[in-house]
């Protein structure tokens, strides 16, 4: 007897008389030729994935299927055998036919042996039967073929009819529901469905899986909400897309490299915070406090919006660093040993509120002993040789060098003066003069900048305890990020040039043009010079055509404006020095010399914008918060967003997991640490 298959339990609910079957569509691929000699089916191995209540059975790529298939040929059903798959981010128990997520939470999903599949009534999906039918028919129509007896009927507990016409024409007959089931056979009652024989006979798309080689790790945070995208999809799907984007652009852009054998595929992990912060029982009290009206937004405000003052509050704050830093720790320590061959390393990613999460989480962490000892000792010697000399600088720039002798006896350097308060000056002898202007010079640079030392909570940072990392990541990438909005609001007016985070020297703050949640970085490191972001290059090499259009006309309209200005200048100049005629009128000399400079004018004016043009502005110098490298990186708009900013203003924040030219600049950056550069590099990259 074999069971209902799933997903194909409920029929349409109208009766009508049996008809011819249908003949196959002609789109469909042809199956072998009847009276052929028979050959067994070969099988692959499929998923059940649940989405908003509705099955879809998925193909597992053609590397995890025959992964599959060779234990279960190996007679490790009755085991209980562990089957990595998807790149080793899913489990299949292969004897309960589950598969489990293993380095976040996700429902079960059933797994099947598939070999024959009968068409769906909704979305003309192909669905497997199950392994014990699957297995009725196959020798059904092992028998038919050996013995070329065909119009065979099977017929299930269910009500189901399978009648197998010939190898290319199967039917499946689902019966509807009857008051009198006992007036008709279910072979007169339902509509026809399609039955195919083999997945190479079914309109799918199988994948062949993931490069096994692991090149690096990469830990994603998501930002407020548990929503992700546009279509509120959780930071799950939305990790799987950028990683899908990321191996099409390897097979892209690396493919030399791929042919080496010098480049695998690079794993991003999700991280998520939202589900522990509301767990701890905040949600219960909100909903007290909660008014009835407008309840959907309301309810939309305390899953979203409200994130962002719980990470403002200390409390709240707390939670989420520690869930944060646990679990990027507990991934890091499971992804090693399920990858003990792994050597490559690791880098964070955040967007929105996820970046300022981690970029408090780099700036509280604590360098290497070793590095300690470098950074003491390279002080211990600047202190010696010249922090000193800057003190005697700095008071004789204040007039206040009679004082020297006294600041060097006590061994005042720069970093002891910031520190001095009234009390340690009047202690020295200083005047109440002198020591006004000192206390006045510290003040001011104090505003001006940011002090991170080692051990020291940043100007204005929630106050919390920093956990620590287990690894150093070597690039931390920021997605539509608010850190430079949240440091001005913090006070912080400047971020000291010659600061880099303590464990990770690089930093790249990405962002769409019309990202309402993203701000710059570079201006709070270089204030007095007002220079664009990076414009990140399109990843098929060139800008996007709107765009060189704009500037085209832009171009066009300064050189037409220039043009007119000159010529204005010409006439204007010729005028004032045209001889007066009550004075010069017989002049002819001076009528020549007006003419030739007349001439001259026009071939001088002109070459000048270009000269200018041609002037190549020198490179700014952004501090070493990424190695002396730029640090913001602007996006390309698409044709359709440049028509209207507004309106495309929340899908530019949350259009980084599908972006090509975000994932390409992360896989540049990440490679290049490695020595690996792309085939082609882009125009305009650094």
């Amino acid at each position: 007897a074999a069971r209902q298959p799933r997903g194909g339990g409920s029929g349409a609910a109208r009766s009508s008389p049996m008809a011819a079957p249908p003949p196959p569509s002609a789109a469909e691929p042809a199956e072998p030729e009847p009276g052929g000699r028979y050959e067994a089916v070969a099988p692959h191995w499929f998923y059940c994935k649940v989405t908003d209540a509705r099955e879809r059975w998925v193909p597992f790529s053609a590397q995890d299927s025959e992964r599959l298939e060779a234990a279960h040929g190996a007679g490790k059903a009755q085991d209980d055998v562990v089957v990595p798959t998807s790149g080793g981010r899913y489990d299949v128990q292969l004897r309960a036919r589950r598969r489990v997520a293993v380095y976040w939470e996700e429902e079960a999903a059933e797994v099947r042996r598939c070999t024959w599949f009968y068409k769906g009534d909704k979305d003309n999906k192909f669905i497997p039967y199950s392994e014990s039918f699957s297995e009725e028919l196959e020798e059904a129509y092992m028998i038919a073929v050996t013995l070329g007896e065909w119009k065979k009927k099977l017929e299930s507990p269910n009500r189901e009819v399978i009648i197998l016409h010939n190898p290319k024409l199967m039917v499946h007959y689902h019966p509807v529901a009857s008051s009198d089931d006992w007036v008709s056979t279910p072979t007169e009652q339902g509509r026809p469905r399609t039955v195919k024989r083999g997945v190479e006979n079914i309109p799918v798309e199988i994948p062949s899986g993931e490069p096994l080689q692991i090149d690096h790790l990469v830990f994603v945070v998501h930002g407020i909400g548990p929503a992700c995208d546009i279509r509120f999809r959780s930071i799950v799907q939305c990790v799987n897309d950028f990683r899908n984007v990321s191996l099409s652009m390897l097979q892209s852009h690396f493919r030399k490299a791929q042919e080496q054998q010098q480049v695998g595929r690079v794993e991003f992990l999700p991280v998520n915070w939202h589900s522990s912060l509301h767990s701890t029982g905040v949600d219960v009290d909100l909903e007290r406090i909660t008014l009835p009206s407008i309840n959907r937004l309301r309810h939309f405000i305390n899953d979203t919006i409200l994130d962002v003052f719980f990470y403002n509050s200390s409390t709240y704050c707390q939670t989420i660093v520690d869930t944060v830093a646990s679990e990027m720790n507990r991934l890091h320590r499971l992804f090693l040993q399920r990858n003990p061959q792994f050597k490559g390393g690791v880098s964070i990613a955040g967007h929105s509120l996820g970046s300022l999460i981690l970029f408090d989480l780099l700036t509280n962490q604590k360098a290497d002993p070793e590095e300690d000892e470098h950074c003491a000792q390279g002080s211990r010697t600047t202190s010696s040789m010249g922090s000193i000399e800057e003190v005697k600088e700095i008071l004789k720039k204040l007039e206040l060098s009679e004082y020297c002798d006294v600041f060097e006896k006590e061994k005042m350097d720069r970093q002891a003066l910031f520190l001095c308060t009234e009390k340690n000056l009047k202690e020295m002898g200083i005047p109440l003069g002198p020591r006004m202007k000192i206390l006045h010079y510290i003040s001011s640079k104090t505003e001006m900048k940011v002090c991170f030392l080692y051990g020291f909570i940043p100007l204005s940072q929630v106050s919390a305890n920093y956990p620590q990392l287990n690894y150093k990541p070597s690039i931390f990438f920021a997605f539509g990020s608010p850190i430079g909005m949240f440091l001005t609001v913090r006070g912080v007016k400047r971020i000291d040039p010659s600061y880099s985070l303590p464990t990770c020297k690089g930093f790249f703050n990405i962002f769409h043009p019309f990202d309402p949640v993203a701000y710059r970085i570079e201006p709070m490191i270089v204030p007095e010079l007002e220079f664009e972001p990076m414009l990140l290059p399109h990843h098929k090499g060139r800008k996007r055509m709107h765009l060189e259009l704009k500037e085209g006309l832009t171009r066009m309209s300064v050189d037409l404006k220039n043009n007119l200005l000159g010529s204005l200048r010409v006439a204007w100049q010729s005028f004032t020095r045209a001889p007066l005629p009550a004075l010069e009128a017989g002049s002819t000399e001076a009528k020549a010399e007006a003419e030739a400079g007349t001439e001259k004018q026009p071939d001088m004016k002109p070459e000048e914008p270009p000269a200018a043009v041609k002037e190549e502005p020198p490179p700014i110098n952004v501090g070493r918060l990424n190695g002396g490298n730029r640090i913001d990186y602007v996006l390309q708009e698409k044709p359709i967003e440049s028509f209207n900013e507004y309106l495309f203003a929340l899908q530019g924040h949350l259009c980084y997991w599908e972006s090509e030219d975000t994932v390409l600049l992360v896989l540049k950056e990440i490679y290049q640490t490695q020595g690996i550069a792309l085939d082609q590099p882009l125009p305009g990259s650094q």
